[in-house]
């Protein structure tokens, strides 16, 4: 019997941060993962601003592949095959993971804006990425929530307290500089790399710690 497709649905909101998402789809693909994609309409245009990428829904794979191979200080980063990717529109509410018999590991919302994090709360699912959200918990999956804002209201603060009672992973974008961090684009596999180990998916995009001090220091790091 074939093996079942399981991917992981990675929903990308409209909050600053895109180039972290850029970096967990890669992170997946290099490990083998298949990668279901919500980007939602606000994120269109944050995908706009922070890159000068239109992304597409009848050109998304080209959109895809140029947003993921953009550098973020120097170099062109390394990409294979889209052959792992599934791209479902935000507006689309019969996509397969808006049910909870679709087959999905779990979801990583990434960056996470505060509205997204309040609809996710509250069980609004007034697009895709929220009900997707939704499904995920109520179905006992992974849903690691890479929360990006400063500073956080106290009403952020406590609806981020209902999603972890709810069995999410609270994950702030924010990056430790303990591994020798050189460059920006190292600030952001940082992140990224934390996102994939609270969903558990093997990856070398940071240096991790050793128990030893001044290795941050290291012309090597």
């Amino acid at each position: 019997m074939e093996r079942q497709r399981e991917p992981w649905v990675v929903g990308v909101s409209g909050a600053s941060g895109t180039a972290y998402a850029a970096a967990v789809v890669r992170g997946l693909l290099a490990a083998g993962e298949a990668v279901d994609l919500v980007v939602s309409r606000a994120a269109r245009l944050t995908v706009l601003d922070e890159t000068g990428i239109a992304f597409r829904d009848g050109h998304w794979q080209e959109d895809l592949r140029e947003w993921l191979e953009q550098p973020l200080d120097a170099g062109k980063p390394q990409l294979g095959s889209l052959d792992g990717v599934r791209y479902w529109a935000a507006g689309d509410l019969a996509a397969g993971p808006s049910s909870g018999s679709y087959p999905a590991r779990g979801m990583l919302v990434v960056p996470c804006s505060t509205a997204s994090v309040a609809g996710i709360a509250l069980g609004l699912s007034k697009d895709l990425l929220q009900r997707a959200a939704s499904v995920t918990l109520k179905e006992r999956r992974r849903l690691v929530v890479c929360v990006r804002e400063t500073p956080l209201s106290g009403q952020t603060l406590r609806q981020l307290v209902a999603l972890d009672d709810a069995g999410a992973v609270v994950l702030p974008a924010s990056p430790g500089f303990y591994a020798g961090t050189r460059s920006a684009q190292q600030l952001v596999d940082f992140v990224a790399g934390r996102v994939l180990d609270a969903a558990g998916v093997p990856h070398d995009l940071y240096r991790r710690w050793v128990g030893e001090l001044g290795t941050a220091r290291r012309a090597d790091a």
